[in-house]
């Protein structure tokens, strides 16, 4: 059995639904699939987020909570993501764990881990354990879905 995901609050609906069970919000399909686009450096625009510019690999908020277009910096070795205030990315949601996720950076790659949460965590629409991450990757925690950018 096919499902959608709330593009507001991250509830698996059945395919046939056109809202969502949980908030209401219009469950929009689209008929070609999604379609991300990446910039060559040279190409980002005075408005993309300052972390691309400094060459920092970063979270950029598409979706939920009404946080649109706030980015997050991967910082150091390991970046917590979570509902706890402590944590690097702060996702102030009660389907978001204390410690949901982490994004591991070694060897040149970004992996980002489940921390055990209950709603799971998803990248490109799949639910993971563990996964390396490549630029333009969508990442769903809770109702907020996010692009992985890098530099």
């Amino acid at each position: 059995m096919s499902h959608v995901y709330c593009p507001e609050c991250g509830f698996q609906n059945p395919e046939a639904a056109n809202y969502c069970a949980r908030c209401g919000a219009y469950l929009r399909r689209d008929d070609q699939g999604e379609t991300t686009l990446s910039l060559a450096p040279e190409e980002v625009e005075e408005d993309a987020p300052a972390s691309l510019a400094r060459g920092v690999p970063a979270l950029v908020v598409r979706a939920g909570g009404g946080r649109a277009g706030e980015t997050f910096e991967t910082v150091g070795l390991r970046t917590l993501i979570g509902r706890s205030p402590d944590c690097h990315v702060f996702l102030d949601d009660v389907t978001v764990s204390r410690r949901h996720a982490e994004i591991v950076h070694e060897d040149e790659r970004y992996t980002i881990r489940d921390l055990g949460s209950l709603n799971g965590t998803f990248v490109n629409r799949r639910r993971i354990e563990s996964a390396v991450l490549s630029a333009d990757d969508e990442v769903q925690i809770g109702k907020y879905r996010m692009t992985f950018l890098l530099p």
